[in-house]
């Protein structure tokens, strides 16, 4: 299938397919005149590949274990293993920050509150 047929199927833009042939997750055949061929079975590989972006994974640390889960299946792949394990530290790295963040914004609002109630108090009096 040509690159406009693979992205009609996937939902995927002719950009990102080119895209993922950059990075090397995708490896059409060439025909005589340059043009890209798919074989049926991209397809399945760019839904993979959308999955786990959808995780958060960059193209980079996909590149490193697609191959083996395309062809064993995720459960049997034991490259994915520190992608997910570095992946979840990044995201509970990101929720501490974020919770330290919440915090302060929190302490913030209820110390401008409280500043506020007390100017209210004083203009009353």
């Amino acid at each position: 299938m040509k690159i406009g047929e693979l992205s009609k199927a996937t939902g995927v833009s002719l950009r990102s397919l080119r895209y993922y042939e950059e990075q090397g997750l995708l490896q059409p055949e060439r025909t005589e005149n340059g043009y890209r061929v798919y074989s049926p079975f991209a397809v399945e590989q760019v839904r993979t590949i959308q999955l786990y972006l959808r995780l958060g994974l960059s193209t980079e640390q996909i590149v490193g274990f697609l191959h083996c889960v395309l062809k064993n299946k995720e459960a049997f792949c034991r490259e994915i293993m520190p992608v997910y394990e570095s992946k979840l530290k990044e995201i509970d790295d990101q929720i501490e920050k974020l919770l330290a963040i919440r915090g302060n914004l929190i302490e913030r609002i209820e110390a401008i509150r409280r500043e506020s109630s007390a100017s209210e108090q004083e203009e009353r009096t």
